[in-house]
């Protein structure tokens, strides 16, 4: 008679511990891009306020908000280092 561990087999997950990480990585860059945007408002709503075309909101977090979506792509097409091992 089987004992309960050898019924139970391992999940076969798509990705691999290390792709996981890296994803929460990619997210989170993506997150400080969108924090980048923040900001910029006037303090008086009749008054208009150029702070909202910063380098920092129009050029930069942009940037770091595509390198984010970038690097989740790569994060997922990434092959895990178990699956190199058994090739």
């Amino acid at each position: 008679m089987a004992t309960k561990n050898e019924n139970k087999e391992k999940p076969n997950f798509a990705l691999g511990r290390e792709n996981y990480k890296l994803l929460a990585i990619g997210f989170a860059i993506i997150v400080l891009g969108f924090l980048l945007m923040l900001g910029g408002k006037s303090h008086d709503p009749n008054v208009f306020s150029n702070k909202i075309f910063s380098f920092r909101r129009i050029t930069l977090a942009p940037i770091v908000v595509l390198a984010g979506f970038a690097f989740e792509i790569w994060a997922i097409m990434k092959k895990p280092k178990n699956a190199e091992k058994e090739d």
